[in-house]
């Protein structure tokens, strides 16, 4: 027993030993945790002593520090305990020299991200610490910023160090030369942790990996002031591949989770898609979205899952948008088990004009937006959903099953093909469940409200060919189910459906030239 116990000691004299090689207390290096001195030379010895010795974990104890920008390297974790604090100076200086970033989705040299790492592996930001980018100072520049005033010495020096540079089709942001940095960005990185901490006051976007590959962002608590903070969204992975998203509390002044692969021009010619990313139990909340796919998606967005979320006073719930110019793919998209609450527009969109322009021949210009299905979805929203394509390229095999809206408005789908609706209850403040308009192949099985309004069809089809409608049991009081309008209406089969308690099942407006065909001996009066 006493050799046991010995041994026993022995062991946990040499763990404790082993942990405390690898940990490199910022403190040891010169650091102030009570924010009196600027402590980044101090964490940048603390990381090249961690680095040269194969990697480590750079340690933050209970304490402020006031630091510029850490760049991290391979093998390095920064580990901020519970009761540490680190906030970022405001003095725009202390984020030179300028390093290669990427700016929604052009590729620039620009102001150094808080957090930065270039070609790096296994590194982590992680602990239950705070982060504060103090980004008032950088938004008020921007907002403040006028055209004819003299450039700053830092837009001078973007000028100098960006010239001839790929630019977008509105290259207005670029041009402008001030680009707030964003507060944690690793550009071509592989295995990348954050989690735990709680990050606020972000310059710009907050977590915006670009170009990784496996990253993780876990457990973290985002927080950044509404209205006040423009354009701080919140998680932001671009052209990454591997990304998993789970268990984070999000509260911005722009969208909350987004995923993106470039932007026009500079976006296709770098044609690394963002892909194969998982999105799960999350809430939202302030945001203009709670999970956005685009409108920067030049390179493709492909193979994503969003899963097990709230989403509680954003702007919109799930919106996915693009523009003519942009070009890319966005495919292959899951989103199942959401709720959604007080949505202030729309709970789902998808919507190919976020820019309003011209029709055009197709291109390695025209995006297109293809099989995406949204499915055990329940909300309190404005309206219901928005899906709007091009004339030129539809939006191309949607479903949406078993949805329960409360919505002032319904569902309007523009310019799309193969869309289908399954077990779908609406209930609208006005208007109907479902307003469709040049959309081919399209499926609505058991579609409900229990909200009819006089006079308004549950369903309106304007120039809507090759469509099914089946298993409707309308609820007791539906003046009119389905109405078409429009000569191009054509090839509507009804089927399978109980219209007994239906003053009116389907009513045409205009040049409706084809009849609708009934089979399975629906009534119809």
């Amino acid at each position: 027993m006493k050799y046991y116990s010995l041994l026993v000691a022995f062991l946990c004299f040499v763990n404790l030993n082993a942990d405390a090689q690898v940990y490199y207390n910022v403190l040891k290096y010169g650091a102030k945790n009570d924010s009196s001195k600027l402590a980044t030379q101090a964490i940048k010895k603390a990381i090249d002593a961690a680095s040269t010795a194969g990697g480590g974990t750079v340690y933050f104890p209970a304490g402020k520090y006031l630091t510029g920008a850490i760049h991290l390297k391979s093998n390095i974790t920064i580990f901020i305990d519970a009761g540490a604090e680190l906030h970022f100076s405001d003095n725009f200086d202390d984020y030179l020299p300028m390093v290669k970033s990427r700016y929604e989705g052009v590729d620039v040299t620009s102001f150094s991200p808080l957090f930065y790492a270039y070609k790096a592996e296994n590194i982590a930001i992680k602990g239950r610490g705070i982060i504060d980018g103090h980004g008032k100072k950088w938004w008020d520049f921007v907002e403040g910023y006028k055209a004819d005033q003299p450039r700053s010495k830092w837009q001078h020096l973007f000028d100098e160090l960006n010239k001839g540079i790929l630019l977008p089709d509105e290259p207005k942001q670029m041009t402008r030369g001030f680009l707030r940095p964003p507060f944690i960005q690793p550009l071509y990185c592989k295995n990348v942790l954050i989690e735990g901490i709680t990050i606020r006051n972000s310059p710009f976007w907050t977590v915006n990996p670009e170009f990784c590959e496996n990253v993780t962002v876990h457990a973290l608590t985002i927080s950044n002031p509404g209205a006040f903070a423009p354009n701080t969204d919140g998680i932001n992975p671009e052209s990454c591949s591997n990304v998993h998203i789970s268990d984070c509390h999000i509260s911005v002044g722009d969208d909350c989770i987004t995923i993106k692969s470039g932007k026009d021009a500079p976006g296709r010619k770098m044609a690394a898609p963002a892909q194969n990313y998982t999105i799960t139990n999350c809430t939202m909340l302030s945001g203009h979205g709670g999970v956005v796919i685009g409108s920067e998606m030049s390179g493709d967005v492909r193979k994503i899952t969003i899963s097990n979320c709230v989403f509680d006073g954003t702007d919109r719930g799930i919106r996915i948008k693009t523009a003519r110019g942009r070009g890319g793919i966005v495919e292959e998209i899951r989103v199942d088990n959401i709720i959604m609450k007080n949505i202030r527009e729309q709970a789902i969109v998808l919507d190919m004009q976020y820019a309003k322009t011209n029709p055009e021949a197709v291109s390695e210009r025209t995006p297109r937006f293809r099989n995406i299905h949204f499915s055990n979805i329940t909300g309190e929203v404005n309206q219901a959903g928005y899906l709007n394509g091009l004339e030129e390229m539809p939006i191309e095999n949607i479903s949406f099953n078993d949805i329960n809206m409360e919505a002032k408005t319904g569902f309007s789908i523009n310019h799309a093909s193969r869309i289908e609706f399954h077990n779908v209850q609406v209930n609208t403040t006005i208007g109907p469940s479902l307003k469709a308009n040049e959309v081919s192949d399209l499926t609505v099985n058991g579609l409900k409200t229990y909200t009819p309004h006089a006079g308004v069809p549950v369903a309106e089809f304007r120039n809507v060919s090759r469509a099914f409608v089946y298993n409707a049991f309308p609820a007791l009081g539906t003046d009119r189910y389905l109405k078409i309008i429009g000569e191009k209406s054509k090839d509507i089969t009804l089927g399978n459906n109980n219209f007994r308690q239906v003053k009116t099942p389907v009513v045409t407006e205009g040049k409706v030239t084809e009849a609708v065909r009934v089979i399975s001996g629906d009534p119809l009066n």
